[in-house]
């Protein structure tokens, strides 16, 4: 499973999920993407599925891009346990997913292959997703700088 071979701390705060994602708002590296639209943790299990399932779909005939990385811990405390006694030991890891955030990408396939694969990936998502191309979000940024510039 994917982890972090060290960390600063042991243990982290729950934190927001509010609000738009900070990077990874473009495709980047392929052609295809896959948007977060519903704000969530993405836990290392899931990431490694999303892998495997891309990995297998394609059949060595385009690249794909993961774009997450499980670096937040989540703490459980046992069960049956009384309250109090510190917080619990951390028993998974997590990616935060915010909204506008593209997870995973694909390259070097069919439009119509692209959705396909990603239909599945979204199924083994906690979250809600769309397709994105890498043509739509130059236009898009396009005009979101000409309204800036009108702006001023």
């Amino acid at each position: 499973m994917l982890m972090p071979k060290k960390t600063k701390y042991r243990k982290q705060q729950r934190g927001s999920r509010k609000g738009l994602s900070k990077g990874c708002r473009t495709v980047a590296f392929g052609e295809y993407g896959l948007e977060v639209v519903d704000p969530a943790w993405v836990t290392a299990q899931q990431i490694e599925s999303i892998r495997v399932t891309m990995a297998r779909k394609l059949k060595k005939e385009g690249t794909f891009f993961l774009r997450l990385f499980p670096d937040k811990p989540v703490t459980k405390k046992p069960a049956e346990t009384r309250m109090g006694k510190g917080k619990g030991n951390p028993e998974v890891w997590v990616a935060v997913a915010k909204r506008g955030r593209v997870i995973c990408e694909l390259g070097g396939v069919t439009e119509a292959n692209a959705r396909l694969i990603f239909g599945i990936v979204k199924s083994k998502l906690p979250m809600k997703t769309k397709f994105v191309k890498r043509e739509l979000q130059v236009q898009v940024e396009q005009q979101i700088q000409n309204e800036q510039e009108v702006m001023q």
